[in-house]
């Protein structure tokens, strides 16, 4: 599964960094974030609960930045684990470009790529599909709230060419 994403977020580049590293504004706009903590300067470790219509598995996970470039650029990738109901991978790049005459805001671009295993993978990558562009979508609109800005959709065409995968 793919998913691409472009967002003006009103808000400066650097404080729209701080808060994608800030672990508190980070659950509380996780949907299903019970625990989200840095286990060192590139790890982090969570427990997410994930809605996924007939069944909510909690998965437990690591999640690692590499490709760091500050206050531009990362690549998150993790994977989580949900007991009997099997395995769900995924990674993003993620890049902040500035925005506006004076860089009152930036655009956020990520692109994410991710796959399950188990009893989800038998749901079918339609429902699963559908479950996480929902997560993504409750992510920014929770994340611009927390930061006091707003997370403006910018429709591109590979975001287009990705919902249709």
């Amino acid at each position: 599964m793919k998913f691409v994403g472009h967002y003006r977020i009103t808000a400066p580049r650097l404080s729209v960094w701080e808060a994608l590293n800030d672990t508190e504004v980070l659950k509380a706009c996780i949907p299903g974030c019970d625990r989200i903590e840095w286990v060192d300067s590139e790890n982090l470790e969570a427990s997410i609960t994930v809605n996924l219509g007939i069944m909510k598995p909690t998965f437990s996970g690591d999640l690692t930045l590499s490709n760091v470039e500050p206050a531009r650029a990362y690549t998150l990738s993790g994977g989580g684990r949900g007991g009997l109901l099997g395995l769900a991978r995924g990674s993003a790049d993620i890049e902040l470009q500035d925005w506006g005459l004076a860089n009152e805001a930036c655009i956020l671009k990520f692109e994410a790529h991710g796959e399950v295993s188990g009893s989800i993978e038998k749901l079918g990558s339609k429902i699963v599909g559908k479950s996480a562009q929902g997560v993504i979508d409750r992510f920014f609109s929770r994340f611009a709230a927390q930061i006091d800005a707003e997370a403006i959709p910018v429709e591109t065409e590979d975001a287009a060419d990705a919902q249709q995968n």
